[in-house]
């Protein structure tokens, strides 16, 4: 009977593991070809040539995209405004989901109610529009910081690994004097470190690929992320008949390679925080 598991088991393992890497390879063809445009020729563009490899490979695209004023100002102040905006939303995200966590605390399960309620009634664009215009963010990087400040989801994820937290070790930083606050940070945020950094990276991969809030309440260029200058060159962008005959350009280049430099941030970081996603994940799931 073990054997018959046993095989059964190994049959069941391999055809999950062939259908994943069917699957990662069909989601992989569209950011290679994007790649591969970047990297490519026009002529070998216009011929239809290029799919997944590089075809006439150059990299006239990628000086021309860095030199678009617009487009790198936008980069470095998206990713100014992506770190600043993490640490604001895991900033709350801790003191929300810390006092939430004791049993003790009165009105909790109230005020949890509360917040779980925000996940299921969304009140709709225009109350949301109308909520900050009033309080006079329109046209500010703080319409794009303040109103998704805060995640219920990820607030409660939280809540959770606080909770998986042995009460001993609190009450052995209350016996020692600690306050709440010094619990919070000598004894409770090192134990729920992947936590953090998981839903950290959850903060920043939507803030980075955030557009409607930008197309909402942002008015000002200087203020528009790199996702709403990538939207603007998709649209816009062009390469005169002058300038295709002296380069090895066509407008699809430029927009590939745009996309290619958005996509790297995100790219360099997850290698880092993967190793994190099971255990934070999981850490704020099973307990409570």
């Amino acid at each position: 009977m073990s054997v018959l598991n046993s095989k059964g088991e190994k049959r069941f393992q391999l055809f999950w593991t062939i259908f994943f890497i069917v699957v990662t390879c069909i989601a992989m063809v569209p950011i290679l070809r994007v790649l591969s445009v970047s990297f490519s020729g026009k002529n070998a563009i216009l011929a239809g040539k290029v799919f997944i490899l590089p075809v006439d490979f150059t990299v006239e695209a990628y000086e021309k995209a860095l030199k678009s004023g617009s487009f790198v100002n936008a980069f470095w102040y998206s990713i100014l405004l992506m770190l600043g905006s993490t640490a604001v939303s895991l900033l709350m995200t801790v003191l929300a989901a810390y006092p939430l966590s004791k049993k003790n605390l009165i009105g909790g399960s109230f005020v949890m109610m509360l917040f779980v309620l925000t996940m299921y009634l969304s009140p709709g664009v225009i109350p949301e529009y109308l909520n900050v215009r009033d309080f006079k963010l329109i046209d500010t990087v703080w319409a794009l910081v303040i109103p998704g400040a805060l995640s219920a989801y990820n607030m409660i994820i939280m809540c959770n690994a606080f909770k998986g937290i042995d009460s001993a070790l609190y009450e052995a930083a209350k016996i020692d004097g600690c306050s709440e606050f010094r619990t919070l940070i000598s004894v409770a945020l090192p134990l729920v470190y992947p936590t953090i950094a998981t839903l950290g990276l959850f903060y920043a991969v939507g803030r980075w690929n955030g557009i409607s809030d930008v197309l909402y309440y942002i008015n000002t260029s200087k203020y528009f992320t790199v996702q709403m200058v990538l939207k603007q060159f998709v649209e816009s962008v062009n390469v005169s008949i002058e300038e295709g005959l002296t380069t090895n350009l066509v407008a699809d280049n430029i927009k590939a390679a745009s996309i290619v430099i958005s996509m790297l941030p995100m790219l360099i970081v997850y290698p880092f925080v993967q190793k994190f996603f099971t255990k934070g994940i999981m850490v704020g799931a099973v307990k409570g």
